[in-house]
């Protein structure tokens, strides 16, 4: 819970039009992870795959990350073990919880990008 700022966006323009937003918009290439590891110094962080660390693949099989919009959750400063890839993003066909994510519809979260411009923040409750 807290207030965070919205850092950016990311998306698969092989599966989503490029949406409307005035967030910095970045596509989601084959080789972008994102990672997860603690002691590496890229932790929550974008990186390419593969990478030696553990690292979550951007570039999703399913649906979740056709969209996605980075909340700076312990991105300045990171603390090591805090929690990385807080994430706006789709939600899976059956609302199953995420790992400390916001999961919304495609339609409400390419609405949500639309609103969302730079130094905007998210209050999550």
């Amino acid at each position: 819970m807290g207030i965070w700022p919205i850092r950016e966006a990311y998306y698969r323009d092989d599966r989503l039009r490029r949406p409307r937003t005035l967030l910095a918009l970045h596509r989601i290439r084959s080789f972008a992870g994102w990672c997860d590891e603690p002691r590496d110094r890229n932790y929550n962080r974008l990186v390419r795959l593969p990478y030696s660390s553990s690292a979550e693949d951007m570039a999703r099989k399913d649906p979740l990350y056709d969209l996605v919009i980075v909340i700076g959750y312990n991105d300045r400063p990171r603390r090591r073990g805090a929690g990385s890839a807080i994430f706006i993003h789709l939600a899976r066909p059956n609302w199953t919880p995420t790992a400390g994510c916001i999961a919304l519809s495609r339609r409400d979260i390419v609405r949500l990008a639309s609103l969302f411009k730079r130094g905007d923040r998210i209050r999550v409750v």
